[in-house]
């Protein structure tokens, strides 16, 4: 029986320059930086506090190929890559949502560490929200749910 999610996936163009905004401006605790013989690198980062989920930040492409390359898997390999990677730097992925109890105030402080916001915080009718954007294009709703 499955208990419950222990790691979600952002995925990112390089590893170094993610652990770094994550870890650097947004704040967040490095969880695990473990490589392989492979050169397969685990790199996991959580906000502070925050235990029961991590974040793996892993390179487009890394995954394997879970079975599905056949024939010609290097090229196939390689434009999947590039496509995801594309996409990717198009701002196609939403990686989710973080919260925080002041939106305008982590805002202004995250601004100041060089953060790129697409939207500054504004009132919604659950909250107020402001979008965020990584080095590589993912973008996320930072969030102040009413009452908080």
């Amino acid at each position: 029986m499955i208990q419950k999610m222990s790691h979600a996936t952002i995925y990112v163009l390089d590893q170094d320059q993610a652990k770094n905004f994550y870890v650097d401006k947004l704040g967040f605790e490095l969880k695990a930086d473990y490589s392989g013989a492979n050169g397969f690198r685990w790199l996991t980062v959580a906000p502070k506090g925050q235990s029961d989920v991590e974040i793996a930040l892993l390179k487009v492409g890394s995954g394997g190929d879970f079975g599905r390359m056949n024939g010609n898997a290097a090229d196939t390999a390689k434009k999947d890559v590039d496509a995801m990677a594309g996409l990717l730097k198009k701002g196609w992925f939403s990686a989710g949502a973080f919260q925080t109890a002041d939106c305008r105030k982590t805002f202004q402080e995250l601004k100041a560490k060089g953060v790129e916001f697409v939207s500054e915080p504004k009132d919604e009718f659950w909250g107020v929200t402001a979008v965020i954007k990584d080095p590589f294009g993912n973008w996320f709703s930072m969030t102040q749910p009413k009452n908080s």
